[in-house]
């Protein structure tokens, strides 16, 4: 994974989000069984924390705290969602300019926002790899819930990018 690459993961966030926008606040809200995050507000916000949990707070360690509390996610607005990832852009950004000649050295160190010490050993690039793998699954499940709902998604398809 590249800076090129990462930007074609931003064109293809940001159709999602501008979709989003469209879509009625109470149905962005909507819960639906069968999901892990049960709304598609609960989803993004997760895919936004986990690029801060894994890029910004274990590879960067600039938090130790980069999880929203649940309770939180009913008051963030889809502004606040896109802020988010303007947050996470800035991250990754850094990422690369920090950490792009030591891709495949392992971290070996405890998880910062967990209560335990376990020390877990893992390669930058595999967990910026999971980070965005992560954010195409929930990117999947985000459509499909507004689908549900009768709403018709766009292409979010990396091949639907600029080169």
């Amino acid at each position: 994974m590249n800076k090129k690459e990462y930007q074609w993961v931003k064109q293809n966030r940001n159709v999602l989000l501008d979709f989003c926008s469209k879509i009625d606040e109470k149905d962005l809200n909507r819960r639906i069984d069968g999901f892990g995050f049960q709304s598609m507000k609960e989803t993004l916000v997760h895919v936004a924390d986990c690029y801060h949990a894994w890029i910004g707070s274990f590879i960067l360690q600039k938090t130790t705290k980069p999880i929203t509390p649940k309770e939180f996610v009913i008051h963030v607005s889809l502004n606040d969602i896109k802020l988010r990832f303007e947050q996470v852009d800035a991250i990754v950004n850094e990422f690369f300019e920090t950490f792009s000649e030591e891709m495949d050295v392992p971290i070996q160190q405890p998880i910062p926002w967990r209560a335990t010490n376990e020390v877990i050993s893992m390669t930058r690039r595999k967990l910026l790899m999971h980070t965005i793998t992560h954010e195409y699954h929930h990117k999947g499940q985000i459509v499909s819930m507004a689908r549900m709902m009768g709403y018709e998604p766009p292409n979010t398809d990396i091949l639907g990018t600029d080169d």
